[in-house]
């Protein structure tokens, strides 16, 4: 059976990644992890990815650098930020420049990781259902408007003085 989701767990630390993963290892996600940003931009590269954990201090780029570019490639992407080091300054930016979607401290709460993951990604399922009811609208609405154009008046109601519709 296929996994409904993937997730992508992204740190420099291989004991770290570990741990996500056995957090995890019981949820109804396809658990990817990568090494580093470019092992993480790689996976992204190959396989659709609908939620990313990131480190946020790793050698190359700090997670909100690797963030930022997640979300200009893949925007539709939840993007969450797991960090040593929380200060205040370093989570508004996190926010601001990478589109993060929480800022999570380390040593994380295990349940509360899985609880953040469910939120985000039935969010993520709203955004997705909600884009395709817009698009659905919207194809929709050019339907009227080439019916009417063929048809003029086809779309007026016409009514008595007591409401009843006239045919």
């Amino acid at each position: 059976m296929e996994k409904a989701y993937k997730v992508l767990l992204v740190d420099d630390e291989v004991n770290v990644l570990n741990a996500l993963a056995r957090s995890l290892r019981k949820e109804p996600y396809e658990v990817l992890i990568a090494a580093s940003e470019m092992e993480g931009l790689n996976k992204l590269y190959v396989s659709r990815v609908d939620l990313i954990i990131s480190d946020y201090k790793m050698p190359v780029h700090d997670g909100v650098e690797f963030l930022k570019r997640v979300a200009a490639d893949y925007p539709d992407t939840i993007r969450i930020i797991l960090t040593g080091h929380a200060d205040m300054e370093a989570a508004i930016a996190a926010i601001n420049e990478g589109g993060v979607y929480r800022f999570l401290t380390k040593p994380w709460d295990d349940q509360d990781l899985r609880i953040t993951i469910r939120l985000a990604l039935e969010h993520l399922k709203l955004q997705r259902e909600n884009r395709a009811l817009s698009a659905e609208v919207h194809k929709q609405k050019q339907i009227l408007k080439d019916l009417e154009t063929e048809h003029p008046g086809i779309s007026q109601i016409n009514k008595d003085e007591t409401g009843a519709i006239l045919i």
